[in-house]
């Protein structure tokens, strides 16, 4: 399966950087009655709430990671990411569940078939 990583923004408006650790997993949960965004996804930690976004936008996500547009079709409503990076603006992750049982992704032209790992 290929992997596919996010990047988590608007932390500033939550509880900035302090929540995240390396390592640490992370509740995302689709928002489609957002009122800025009804593609938002939330990014929620246990105890703690609501702690930022995916980001939506070439200037907020790290190169190489999907934004919400990319990643929508490929998840379920709500879904697992794992912190794989931390920089002083920005946290990458690595989403580790709840992948849609099948997609497909468009590589050079060819179609290839993704299915679940089911070790997570």
């Amino acid at each position: 399966m290929k992997n596919l990583y996010v990047t988590i923004t608007g932390t500033k408006y939550y509880y900035g950087m302090t929540p995240f650790k390396i390592g640490k997993k992370l509740t995302c949960k689709k928002e489609p009655t957002n009122p800025h965004d009804n593609e938002a996804i939330k990014v929620t930690m246990k105890n703690i709430g609501t702690i930022g976004y995916i980001a939506n936008s070439p200037y907020t996500k790290a190169t190489g990671t999907l934004g919400v547009g990319g990643i929508g079709c490929y998840v379920k409503k709500k879904f697992k990411v794992k912190v794989m990076f931390i920089t002083s603006t920005k946290v990458i992750c690595k989403v580790v569940d709840g992948i849609k049982d099948k997609y497909l992704l468009q590589d050079n032209d060819k179609s290839t078939e993704f299915k679940e790992d089911p070790a997570f």
